[in-house]
């Protein structure tokens, strides 16, 4: 007998199955798609709130999708890197024995987060949902069982001080690949995540291997594939925004594409049911761009809608983000030095004017004088967000400024908003939404954008401050750790540090970035780094007492 399901029903049960949302079905087909009846009659898939009523109850579907789909997970396999070592030269930084030994076990937790995709998924590609990926990679870790774009960052620069550089150019194949056959880097390596990509940090991954290994033929064979990755911003994601008499041209996340998230069906098509049938469209594709910015969600993309409290009020595409255009800045000007450096001196001044342009462009439109930062610009509003979120001062980590009294301009906000006040990290946001890119959660690759473009400054009042964040934040995470024996993706600094919460799933542990991101802190900080409980407190007058006895302890690391 032959059992006719409607496509819709099958997809809303398969994501309210246990484990199969957030961030997404990871199940394997146990037959062909030829094997799989469609629904007579019915060429397009209806959209979510017109189903028609099933044929069949949910837990007859619910039978059908455990006895046709494996488990997830099972399409990958652990995998221990080749070049993994014990003993990187970055823990003899460390003087804090209690540190150096947790830098130990962080450097430890590669080798379990270490996945290669079984040669199945290549042969019979049309039963996984995941990507096919030659190179052996490291997976963010708990649900996150494959590689996404914009972690992989965090995760390469831990790799590259804990001297894994082989297993960084394995995932910048990888990457390199997905842009060669899709024009873009999806937001993870699922089959759903190719209408969005991530934050484009490819460039800039190229950058911190390179710099680490000398190793320009594989440069020189990529910066095609760079350039491309770079187009698919310029020519899909832009907007253009006039002040004082000019037009600017910028960038934006924006994903033309409508229906709920795959990943996420089930909660999409309940949301959009909660607004009229003609706005649902235009609510899941913005969902889309949220997810496509890293920041899914956020009060970053309610302010100014009709409730900014409500997810349904996400309006990701209607904004001119800081830390996208400061991330395509920097490519960019990286973009002008790889061509120079390849001996094409035509290329490099096409990125140097795109460089140029862009650096004027974030200075006429997100830079706010009057407040010492940039802020994401609201199209629709044509006004700033004036509201605190990290992602303010990614300009300072990028290095895409002119103005070198901006340092002091953006230490005086910080102080103003009282960012400085908070003991166990920096604060997403100062909004308690419930979303997880809010207050009260606080995410390593924020606290590294702010500390890293503070200690890059040749201030020392400036890198003194970065010094003081960093110690805040190697505690919470330490303290969290003595007491779990975990890393987790983002800690809730409300109450004493905490693991985070919020959002659309339970907090992750592992975790990828976060390792990344103290494991650079232990090794710029080592030296001064302490594991004693006591937090720093940094009011605003504790600043110049800070400098002075940083002065007089030593110098300060660059």
């Amino acid at each position: 007998m032959t059992i006719i399901f409607s496509l819709p029903h099958v997809t809303s049960t398969f994501f309210s199955l246990p484990d199969a949302e957030g961030p997404g079905p990871r199940q394997q087909l146990h037959v062909s798609e030829a094997g799989m009846v469609p629904r007579p009659g019915s060429a397009a898939l209806p959209r979510a709130g017109r189903h028609p009523q099933p044929e069949h109850p949910p837990e007859q579907l619910r039978a059908f999708i455990q006895e046709h789909f494996q488990a997830g997970g099972q399409e990958l396999q652990p995998w221990t890197p080749e070049d993994w070592k014990d003993s990187p030269q970055f823990l003899q930084k460390i003087l804090d024995p209690k540190l150096r030994a947790w830098g130990g076990q962080l450097h430890e937790l590669w080798k379990r987060l270490g996945k290669k995709v079984k040669p199945e998924v290549l042969s019979h590609p049309e039963q996984f949902s995941l990507i096919y990926a030659a190179h052996p990679f490291i997976v963010p870790g708990g649900r996150f069982t494959e590689f996404y774009y914009w972690d992989s960052y965090w995760v390469m620069e831990g790799l590259l001080l804990s001297e894994m550089p082989q297993t960084v150019k394995g995932m910048l194949q990888n990457f390199l690949e997905l842009v060669r056959i899709y024009g873009h880097v999806p937001n993870g390596a699922r089959v759903y995540y190719l209408q969005r990509s991530q934050p484009p940090l490819l460039t800039l991954m190229m950058d911190r291997y390179v710099s680490h290994t000398n190793d320009t033929a594989f440069l020189r064979d990529s910066i095609g594939t760079l350039a491309l990755e770079l187009d698919f911003w310029t020519q899909n994601r832009t907007v253009s925004v006039s002040s004082g008499g000019k037009s600017y041209v910028l960038n934006h996340y924006a994903v033309p594409y409508g229906g709920p998230r795959p990943e996420s069906y089930s909660k999409d098509a309940e949301l959009a049911n909660t607004l009229p049938e003609g706005d649902r469209e235009t609510l899941w594709a913005e969902l889309k761009a949220g997810a496509e910015s890293g920041w899914d969600f956020s009060s970053r993309w309610l302010v100014g809608g009709p409730n900014p409290k409500l997810l349904s009020s996400t309006r990701t595409s209607k904004f001119v983000p800081v830390d996208l255009n400061a991330f395509l800045c920097q490519a960019e000007e990286l973009m002008s030095n790889f061509y120079s450096s390849l001996g094409n001196s035509v290329q490099a001044t096409k990125y140097r004017n795109m460089w140029q342009q862009r650096l004027a462009a974030m200075k006429a439109i997100l830079w706010d004088e009057e407040k010492g930062a940039w802020f994401d610009y609201d199209l629709e509003n044509r006004k700033k967000n004036l509201e605190f979120y990290p992602s303010n001062l990614t300009p300072l980590w990028s290095g895409c400024f002119s103005d070198p009294n901006v340092v002091d301009k953006v230490l005086k906000y910080l102080e103003d908003s009282q960012i400085l006040t908070y003991q166990y990290g920096i604060p997403t946001s100062l909004q308690n939404t419930g979303q997880q890119w809010d207050f009260p959660n606080a995410w390593a690759p924020l606290q590294d954008l702010v500390i890293r473009g503070l200690a890059k400054s040749p201030s020392p009042r400036a890198q003194e401050v970065a010094f003081q964040l960093a110690q805040n934040w190697v505690r919470t995470n330490f303290e969290v750790y003595s007491r779990d024996s975990a890393m987790y993706e983002k800690y809730d600094i409300s109450n004493g540090g905490q693991p985070g919460g919020g959002g659309e799933y339970e907090v992750q542990e592992g975790f990828g970035w976060t390792n990344g991101v103290v494991l650079m802190l232990l090794e710029r900080y080592g030296d001064r780094l302490s594991s004693g409980s006591q937090t720093v407190f940094l009011q605003p007058h504790c600043l110049v007492a800070a400098l002075l006895l940083s002065l007089l302890l030593g110098p300060l690391p660059q």
